[in-house]
């Protein structure tokens, strides 16, 4: 798929950028003329500094007014009509500069408008590039590198060590583990053994795995996420824009006041005079400077924008989704409860347990490790580590033959165990075997960030939200748990990414929405939220997807955002409704006569220079860019 294949906006966006190019070289052309010690030639119909902006006019300024026409017959209006006339306005007062700079105006922010909906095309790109071009299918004793595409259901495929797998199987020879949270939203490394299913686009661990396909590689769970990408992203929510709706109602009041003039007057050129005092710079350079301004003030916070629009809706956003892990946790498990037989105090376990698992590279093991160095407990020297794939970890320490195996394997090697073993419980587990006699369970959570509750309780007394929804791929049983933790009533499990999409577009029709997300799984849903914020950059194909990215991974930075956004608002509405108020009184003054069309350009700079400037201040830090 190209880039801009099956993506209208992006061939809008690559017409706009080469005719705002045509424009600039225009003006640069005409003022290297206007200034050049060659002499223009007074019997030339036209002055030769004005050819380049004729030919811009002509090029990129038809072809604009063209446009604007058809959404004039559509019944579509907007501050760019405006634009449109005052281009036709200016070729007939011959204040070509002045055309040209309105068609540059005019096609810059058409192409900002129109640059995430082009820019979607690159989720797609990500996600190709993170799937092999090739398998390695085995035969017999062979193995040979063949397309995605030649493979077959029933072929047999080895997954190499940190492979991305290519297709959707069933583990046929090999143990090891697989790293699913791009795809499931869970946590952990899951292990792989003969029966196991694996998924495409999971990565393979430090063990090669032999799977059988069970699916073509167009029909697997990867492709299927594409596909459902490629749907999201055509479907994206288009936000009308602050320009936009303001213009609306400014457009056809302005041409309402120009035609009266000229009907009260008899005189044409009271028209062209009110239309050129009503050139809506103030919507076409202040709002786009304001936005400009927020965003490299967002960016000195770890925060980057990457569609415009968001920072104009983030104030009316009246639901928030969360994803759960890497979102409302931290993405990494952390002991929550030590079940000791009567032979052995917890603190004992753990001693024994820790020494040897800091030689581990088991997501579990690190958790192990940092619950005996918060107890402050003393670890011993190790020997004879092992930690076969799908064997669980062993060694000896002070003497003991320690091993941290799965329940399944303690109750195949001892049945007699069952009744010294603790009720299943929410998330991961593992127990302890001591001198080959059972010692204790260790039971696992993915932690809370600490900020977790709060943030959700903040967002309803201060931001004015009415609904949070947890939508996650994990457990029921965790994500219960979780939203009991932080306040939020309403939960769905064990989503996959087609089930996220359809929610999250679900609540975007009744009402605008944020959704925050940090895996490949969530990355539709960012599409089609009205405001996708990814945390941290854990997956290209994430940020690619979300409106906004959050460097650092802190609920804090989303309240920043929010913020940001409300000021950026707040004075790209001060610039832009106080430059139409100024231009409504040019307007009534030309009306009566007292400006010309010259004068009036003169007076419309002078408003547009107030309006900008006001603008620009959305770039200087206030004193504080958050309430939480």
């Amino acid at each position: 798929m190209s880039s801009s294949e099956g993506f209208p906006g992006s061939q809008t966006s690559r017409k706009q950028v080469i005719i705002a190019g045509l424009a600039i070289a225009a003006i640069a052309g005409h003022l290297l003329i206007r200034y050049s010690a060659t002499p223009t030639l007074s019997a030339a119909p036209v002055n030769t500094s004005d050819i380049p902006l004729i030919a811009a006019l002509l090029l990129g300024g038809v072809p604009l007014v063209w446009e604007l026409l058809v959404k004039l017959i559509k019944g579509q209006f907007g501050s760019d009509l405006l634009a449109g006339i005052s281009i036709v306005t200016s070729i007939l007062l011959g204040e070509y500069l002045a055309g040209t700079l309105v068609v540059l105006m005019l096609s810059g922010g058409e192409a900002l408008e129109s640059y995430a909906v082009a820019n979607a095309s690159s989720v797609l790109r990500a996600l190709a590039r993170r799937m092999p071009s090739q398998a390695h299918r085995k035969k017999d004793s062979t193995v040979e590198g063949v397309a995605l595409a030649d493979l077959a259901i029933g072929d047999i495929v080895v997954v190499f060590p940190h492979e991305t797998c290519p297709i959707d199987g069933t583990v046929v020879e090999g143990h090891g583990v697989m790293d699913e949270s791009y795809l499931t939203g869970e946590p952990y490394m899951i292990d792989k053994t003969p029966g196991s299913t694996v998924l495409s686009g999971a990565i393979n661990g430090e063990s090669a795995l032999t799977i059988r396909a069970d699916k073509l590689a167009v029909d697997s769970r990867y492709a299927r996420i594409m596909e459902v990408m490629r749907g999201s992203a055509q479907q994206r929510p288009r936000l009308r824009r602050m320009g936009d709706q303001l213009g609306a109602f400014y457009t056809p009041l302005a041409l309402a006041i120009g035609v009266w003039a000229w009907l009260i007057s008899g005189d044409p050129v009271r028209f062209l005079a009110v239309m050129v005092v009503a050139t809506p710079c103030p919507l076409l350079i202040a709002i786009p400077v304001a936005i400009i301004g927020s965003i490299s003030l967002a960016a000195r916070r770890a925060i980057i924008v990457r569609d415009p629009a968001v920072l104009e809706n983030a104030d009316g956003c009246r639901t928030v989704i969360f994803d759960k892990t890497g979102t409302l946790t931290y993405g990494r498990p952390t002991l929550i409860g030590q079940h000791c037989t009567g032979a052995w105090t917890a603190g004992e376990v753990l001693s024994l347990v820790a020494s040897i698992e800091r030689y581990s590279k088991h997501p579990l093991a690190a958790a192990m490790v940092a619950a005996a160095k918060e107890q402050k407990i003393a670890l011993h020297e190790a020997s004879s580590i092992s930690e076969r794939p799908g064997q669980g970890l062993s060694g000896v320490v002070s003497g003991r033959t320690l091993r941290i195996t799965s329940r399944q394997k303690l109750l195949v090697e001892q049945p007699d165990v069952a009744g010294e073993l603790p009720d299943p419980a929410p998330g991961l587990e593992c127990v302890i075997v001591i001198d080959d006699r059972y010692a204790a369970t260790y039971q696992f959570r993915d932690t809370p960030r600490t900020e977790s509750a709060s943030f959700v309780a903040h967002l309803k007394a201060r931001h004015h939200v009415r609904r949070t929804l947890l939508v996650t791929g994990d457990r029921a049983s965790e994500a219960e748990y979780l939203a009991s933790i932080v306040g939020i009533s309403q939960v769905f499990s064990s989503q996959s990414p087609e089930q996220k999409l359809e929610i999250v577009r679900a609540e975007t029709a009744q009402a605008k929405t944020i959704f925050v997300g940090d895996g490949i799984n969530d990355a539709p849903a960012l599409m089609a939220a009205t405001i996708g914020i990814a945390f941290g950059q854990n997956s290209d194909v994430t940020t690619e997807a979300a409106g906004v990215v959050i460097m650092d991974s802190a609920l804090r930075k989303v309240d920043e955002f929010i913020h940001i956004g409300q000021r950026m608002r707040r004075i790209a509405l001060q610039s832009a409704v106080g430059g139409m108020a100024l231009s409504l009184i040019g307007m009534f003054i030309a009306t009566a006569g007292y400006l010309t069309p010259v004068a009036g350009a003169v007076v419309q700079e002078a408003i547009d220079v107030v309006a900008v400037l006001n603008a620009l201040r959305v770039a200087i830090p206030p004193q504080s860019l958050t309430d939480y």
